[in-house]
């Protein structure tokens, strides 16, 4: 019996109902959100494309953000496109298993750009608190080594947390309310007991999100009283300038996600978690470039460079 009710589950669909209540004004919100994906997808990809072939960029710092940044371009990748369907359709269905891949992928992407964050944090550490010993510790190895960590942590913690989530019997309605298959609105439509699943999920994002935001508070609090030691005004400046904007992403990254992840299925609010949602995968990725383009010199005179190498009147 057991097996035949997962077999059924296993060949349903789930309804993805979006933003259904919305139709007349489906094409004002479809231009609107098609229009800050394209800025999120060309701000990210110029991230990459000045921090990979500009001269002046090629530290670990900018190596950390060039790929925050590829992240970040898969991580919206997952979500908006089907979003901008849905939009257009009014609901989507999609089949048990797709919704497990994109669940699957969505948290793999986030919990590696939620690691990552964590790690840009001790490498500002350890340039501010300790620079004569910067050149030894974050060495070209130790990048490579921490971002493979981040990624695989990322894509080890998602792929149990799913298994969980999806292995519970959908038996009531299979109509989710919201733009993806997020976790709580997943959880919501089973039809079992789901408090072990819901301790696994807050193990998970004790894991993937409270553990490194603490890291990285505790980090910037270290890197506060650093730079609060330095006597000159431009080196406090400079030193300010090389933070501010990875501090503001982080805020923003983990404010969403704790929100959204780390709380009880019974204050689950569907309206409420889709306009969070929407900020964190939708607005959120979109000023990341722009903070760290406006905050940062380096950043703006290599993009200047780019587009000086280019003779853009000629086209």
């Amino acid at each position: 019996m057991v097996l035949l009710q997962r077999n059924l589950t296993l060949s349903s669909e789930f309804i993805i109902l979006g933003f259904g209540d919305l139709a007349e004004l489906q094409i004002f919100f479809f231009g609107l959100f098609l229009i800050m994906h394209l800025v999120t997808l060309a701000g990210h990809m110029t991230i990459v494309l000045i921090t990979l072939f500009d001269s002046c960029l090629q530290t670990p710092m900018y190596f950390f953000l060039r790929n925050l940044s590829t992240i970040e371009i898969c991580y919206i990748l997952v979500i908006v496109p089907n979003m901008l369907a849905n939009i257009l359709s009014g609901s989507q269905r999609m089949p048990f298993l797709g919704c497990a891949l994109q669940m699957h992928l969505f948290i793999s992407l986030g919990g590696a750009e939620c690691f990552l964050l964590a790690v840009m944090a001790y490498d500002r550490f350890v340039a501010i608190c300790k620079p004569l010993h910067y050149t030894f510790i974050v060495t070209r190895t130790a990048c490579v080594q921490m971002l493979a960590l981040a990624c695989i942590s990322g894509f080890a913690l998602s792929l149990t947390l799913t298994t969980l989530i999806f292995l519970l019997p959908f038996c009531q309605s299979h109509k989710i309310n919201h733009f993806f298959c997020d976790i709580p609105a997943v959880l919501f439509l089973a039809c079992s007991d789901t408090q072990a699943n819901e301790i696994a999920v807050f193990l998970v994002c004790l894991l993937i999100l409270l553990i490194p935001f603490l890291l990285i508070l505790l980090s910037y609090g270290f890197i506060i009283a650093a730079i609060l030691r330095i006597h000159s005004a431009e080196g406090r400046s400079k030193a300010f300038s090389t933070c501010t904007g990875h501090l503001l992403v982080s805020l923003l990254h983990y404010g969403c996600a704790i929100f959204i992840y780390i709380r009880p299925r019974s204050c689950y609010t569907p309206e409420q978690d889709k306009i969070v949602s929407l900020i964190y995968t939708n607005v959120t990725p979109m000023l990341y470039p722009m903070i760290y383009s406006l905050r940062n010199k380096e950043v703006k005179g290599a993009l200047k460079r780019l587009l000086e190498r280019h003779d853009w009147t000629r086209w």
